[in-house]
């Protein structure tokens, strides 16, 4: 199965997101776009892994120690991995070290269990919107992009991270939410 960690955004983040996505979609129709109840900030993509070591991740996230709320702001767009050649549309997301530092825990926490963090990549938190094949069409989107006034989509403090499952399908990924963490320490599944 496909896990992976993550952080869920706030349905009034998530409906500004929408709106935004919505007045956009027809200046990139060939962008694949996500479906806003998926949004997330992802902490630790783990990739295909035997059902059978779920138990043990969800014991290993379980060891993460307490942790303080985080707070988040979500504004902005950018393209990964750039805007000359995007593959990605973005919001960002603003945070402080404390979700850099969360992110990093659970790359400890799951490293004894064969799961690494690729040694060239650096935690960058952001919420992925579109993903894009080569485009004539993203252009037009960059365009209207930069003609959009600042754009702020909501805050949230988090209190809590997830395990999921994801299931790739034509119409997108569909995720199922595993196991729940409290960073106050308590535990749900």
């Amino acid at each position: 199965m496909r896990l992976f960690v993550a952080i869920e955004i706030p349905e009034n983040v998530c409906s500004a997101l929408g709106a935004l996505m919505k007045s956009l979609r027809d200046t990139c129709r060939d962008a694949r776009w996500v479906r806003i109840a998926g949004l997330h900030v992802t902490l630790k993509f783990i990739g295909e892994t035997p059902s059978e070591k779920v138990d043990e991740i969800k014991a290993a996230l379980r060891n993460i120690p307490p942790r303080v709320p985080i707070a988040m702001n979500f504004g902005g767009l950018g393209f990964f991995p750039n805007a000359r050649r995007p593959r990605v549309l973005w919001a960002g997301v603003e945070a402080g070290s404390d979700l850099a530092a969360l992110a990093a825990a659970v790359d400890a926490a799951l490293n004894p269990h064969g799961i690494q963090q690729p040694v060239d990549r650096r935690f960058t938190p952001h919420l992925t919107l579109a993903r894009f094949k080569d485009s004539p069409k993203v252009q037009a989107l960059q365009a209207a992009i930069e003609k959009a006034d600042p754009i702020e989509f909501g805050s949230t403090t988090a209190t809590e991270f997830h395990l999921y499952r994801s299931v790739l399908k034509p119409g997108g990924a569909e995720y199922t939410r595993l196991a729940t963490f409290s960073f106050s320490g308590s535990k749900s599944e």
